[in-house]
């Protein structure tokens, strides 16, 4: 009567890594993956900056936090394990004005909370670190790495042995007692005990469909990039200090594992779930967004954030100046685009932003509600809570 026991919807990192743990914990469990492309790893899991966080950012005690230290550890391990390439470089958050100290120094102490090695730095250490960055003061997180998370994606799918069915958007859920069965665009039907919903960018519309109100709604935030055109200016990994009033880390700087250095992303309203570029607009899902309460709260509460995130969407020099802030040695010219990427940020009806991932239950249902960064990080554990629930669940 079933195809499988566990269908996950949702072929990125986290919904691999749910089909890993599945089969991990359950041998001989049946998984099977829904991807609506036609490879894994497509949209967030592919075009982020494949750093590994240490989990220094994140409120002590919550899921990103223990997650993130937990999948930094396990990340790097895995990798080795697979020989995926990887490297554990560290990274310094640097503050360039007076007032980012105190925010700086509430940083370390957190770090400490979050028990992540943490080693305060004066303005001639960063330049030890960092020869062309400047600096008031910094903080070296030694536990910090970059991967490549395409690859990881790609061996978690070999080593659970699920089957993934590409090209299968869902369009119809139905959920009985006995089960639930899923009929996708092409008109495929996979019936199985329990389904799990790691659908990312679509996860509020996957609920929706399996009848569950996730009281949320996915707002994209795209984040656009750049790359250094001599890369030789960076060594490592250079972040800014964060703004605690919103959940983005600012304009940074990423080396990564193919050795050249991505800088961004800035955070500007996607005009489609997978808006990579202006020009994608995508009318039904743009109206979603705009008919969402929270969608207006978020405006009315961070437009002056926005728009200075707007203006360096349409303005290299606006976004060469905020690199300027950490890297004064850069022009214009110094920098060329690159792929971007969307962040799915959940988004509740009085316009909070989610700030921590969310995981929730229904009826033979485990739904993955807010997964951003840094999940890609933390994917290992996350996929272990999430293929445990659903486990419970048959």
């Amino acid at each position: 009567m079933f195809d499988c026991d566990v269908l996950v919807i949702g072929g990125g990192i986290v919904g691999l890594s749910t089909a890993y743990a599945l089969t991990r914990a359950a041998p001989g469990t049946r998984v099977t993956v829904l991807e609506k492309e036609h490879a894994l790893a497509s949209h967030q899991t592919g075009r982020n900056s494949g750093v590994i966080h240490s989990g220094i950012y994140y409120r002590p005690g919550s899921l990103k936090a223990r997650f993130a230290v937990e999948g930094a550890a396990e990340m790097v391990k895995f990798c080795a394990e697979w020989d995926i390439p990887h490297e554990v470089t560290g990274k310094l958050v640097v503050a360039t004005a007076r007032e980012e100290l105190p925010r700086l120094h509430a940083l370390v102490q957190r770090g400490r909370e979050n028990g992540i090695p943490v080693r305060e730095l004066g303005p001639a250490q960063i330049s030890e670190y960092e020869p062309r960055v400047r600096g008031l003061a910094a903080i070296h997180v030694g536990t910090t790495g970059i991967c490549d998370y395409g690859a990881v994606s790609r061996r978690l799918a070999e080593s659970s042995g699920a089957r993934i069915l590409y090209g299968a958007e869902v369009t119809v859920i139905d959920r009985r007692p006995w089960g639930v069965a899923v009929r996708t665009a092409d008109g495929r039907v996979v019936r199985a005990r329990v389904l799990v919903n790691c659908a990312g960018l679509h996860c509020d519309r996957i609920a929706l469909l399996a009848g569950d109100d996730p009281g949320m709604r996915i707002v994209p935030f795209r984040g656009e990039y750049y790359e250094l055109r001599d890369p030789s200016l960076v060594r490592g990994l250079v972040y800014p200090v964060p703004d605690p009033a919103f959940p983005f880390l600012g304009v940074h700087l990423t080396r990564g594992i193919d050795g050249g250095v991505h800088i961004g992303p800035n955070a500007v309203p996607a005009l489609a779930r997978e808006g990579y570029d202006w020009s994608v607009v995508r009318p039904r899902e743009l109206a979603g967004t705009l008919a969402w309460p929270g969608s207006w709260a978020i405006a009315r509460a961070h437009w002056r954030y926005g728009a200075g995130e707007l203006r360096r969407s349409v303005s290299k020099r606006a976004f060469t100046e905020a690199v300027r802030r950490l890297l004064p040695v850069v022009s214009e010219a110094d920098l060329r685009p690159a792929d971007a990427g969307v962040r799915a940020q959940a988004v509740l009806r009085d316009g909070t932003l989610v700030d921590d991932f969310l995981i929730r239950e229904a009826a033979r249902t485990v739904h993955v509600l807010n997964a951003p960064s840094p999940a890609a990080t933390a994917s290992l554990p996350i996929g272990r809570e999430v293929a445990n629930r659903a486990l419970a669940l048959l």
